[in-house]
């Protein structure tokens, strides 16, 4: 689940390419390389492996889809012979296979299992486009579209400065405040952490340059915000898959799970960043002012209206979801709604509007395919039905365990063994473990704590990851040792804090 070190000095774990390091924690590409401008990849899965890790993983796929056709012959559904796939599709993406691949062939391992013909397999993929896995997906897509509207607009530069000007910018500490807070409310409105850093930062560096902040003081005030507005971003992928595995509503979502790691993060950000500040100040590590320039650019026509517009609507939508409990669909709604109203706002037509939403979509197609593949393979598993076996034969003691301890362990599982984006874990976890967590009386409040933990824990450590590299590059640091130790300072207060609020609630 985590990525590796961006300088490839662990041999144990492959090393992202430029398109993996895009990739957001909500699964969404768009992180900008060291010069501020985004890369795009048609793959936002893509990752570079040295030719020895491929053929280890290329035979581990062809071992298990083998397996997988003897297991067919020992016996039907349901059948511990289900759990094949799972471990399969672990072990590949833990290793370092494209994760659109490897759900390829965990896929045809569950087929190989279940022994389907090939209209079967025709059938089980055109329900799966209808799966509500697949729903996420599009979501995902729909966000990216109505994050470039967004940006063309001015609607997204205008939400940094405006927070920007609330605060002010001489006091080193309200600065840092808002800063963080400048990225909190843009990514959360945005949905990617990625995409809206890359606006920020042309905006926010000037500023950091003024009052001398470091290099990597500027990157763990950019992490910490951006990583606080992920976590309660109302239509980001992995939160509305949350929300809908826990069936709660944002509010509840908000209470028990993103809301207290926003509000760490900021409280925890005042006291990191300085700390960082006066670690860093003795070594160089200024801007210039040649290197960021003065961060004046010109507003762009139209974008006071066309951000009124977008959050006033955004309000709403998420007034109305709270308040009628809408569930994973809505946003297929809510998304195409703000893009427009946004976009005629800044004065675009129909047709131009509709251009920047499938442009902004079409980066992340390969997300799209992957929930479906997804979809097809939780459906896959429902019907081998292997912990229906485990159930039936470990059910009386289980239904004695401990729901604290339960949570604990898949929290735990979520954030260093599950792989996949984060919207896919969350997915992925609700499936195998959800109704074996209701069964022993796992509630929908600690359900949402584990699923935020085990989705975006490892976002914070125990390695680097895309997001720290995103980060860094936007506000041209390469001290991956500092941002290492910015994660970790949020990473410990957070598992504290919700192994309390775990504990209270289950």
């Amino acid at each position: 689940m985590s990525a590796a070190p961006p300088d490839g000095s662990s041999p144990e774990r492959p090393e992202p390419s430029a398109a993996a390091q895009a990739t957001a924690a909500d699964g969404t590409a768009g992180t900008a390389d060291s010069t501020g401008k985004a890369e795009e990849s048609s793959n936002a899965y893509d990752v570079d492996m040295s030719p020895g890790r491929r053929r280890l993983v290329n035979a581990i796929a062809a071992v298990g889809v083998l397996a997988s056709v003897g297991a067919g012959f020992l016996g039907g559904a349901p059948t511990l012979w289900g759990l094949l796939p799972i471990v399969l599709y672990a072990v590949l993406c833990l290793l370092g296979m494209d994760i659109v691949i490897a759900t390829i062939v965990a896929l045809v391992s569950g087929l190989a299992v279940a022994q389907m013909a090939p209209l079967e397999i025709g059938e089980l993929l055109g329900a799966s486009l209808a799966d509500q896995v697949t729903v996420i997906g599009l979501v995902i897509v729909l966000g990216a579209g109505v994050g470039e509207v967004l940006k063309v607009t001015g609607a997204a530069g205008t939400i940094v400065r405006g927070v920007m000007r609330v605060v002010g910018d001489r006091n080193r500490t309200a600065v840092t405040f808002g800063m963080m807070l400048a990225c909190l409310v843009l990514v959360a409105s945005l949905g990617t952490l990625a995409g809206a850093l890359a606006i920020a930062a042309p905006i926010l560096l000037p500023i950091a340059a003024r009052l001398e902040f470091t290099r990597s003081a500027t990157a763990s005030v950019m992490f910490i915000g951006g990583c606080a507005g992920l976590a309660v971003a109302p239509f980001a992928g992995s939160n509305v898959a949350i929300m809908d595995a826990a069936e709660v509503n944002y509010l509840h979502y908000l209470g028990y799970g993103a809301g207290p790691i926003a509000v760490l993060s900021l409280v925890a950000g005042l006291v990191v960043v300085p700390w960082m500040q006066r670690r860093t100040a003795g070594t160089g590590d200024y801007y210039s002012a040649a290197e960021v320039g003065a961060g004046d650019d010109a507003p762009v026509k139209n974008a006071g209206r066309s951000t009124a517009v977008f959050l006033v609507l955004l309000l709403c939508s998420v007034v109305y979801a709270t308040i009628t409990n809408a569930g994973t669909n809505f946003p297929l709604l809510a998304l195409p709604l703000l893009g427009f109203a946004t976009g005629f706002a800044g004065g675009l037509d129909a047709k131009a509007i509709a251009g920047l939403i499938y442009r902004g979509g079409a980066r992340l197609i390969s997300i799209l395919l992957l929930f479906w593949l997804l979809a097809a393979l939780f459906i896959l598993i429902d019907k081998l039905a292997p912990f229906q076996v485990i159930l039936d034969t470990y059910g009386a003691s289980l239904a004695h365990s401990s729901p604290f301890v339960f949570s604990i362990a898949i929290a735990m599982l979520g954030w260093v063994g599950v792989p996949g984006a984060t919207a896919a874990q969350v997915v992925l976890l609700d499936k195998v473990f959800g109704d074996l967590g209701a069964s022993i009386g796992v509630g929908a409040s600690s359900w949402v704590v584990v699923l935020l933990f085990a989705s975006k824990a490892d976002t914070y450590g125990p390695f680097p990851n895309g997001n720290m590299v995103g980060a860094m590059g936007l506000a041209r640091s390469s001290n991956l040792k500092n941002m290492m130790i910015t994660g970790w300072a949020l990473l410990i207060p957070a598992c504290v804090m919700y192994a309390l609020i775990l504990y209270f609630t289950t």
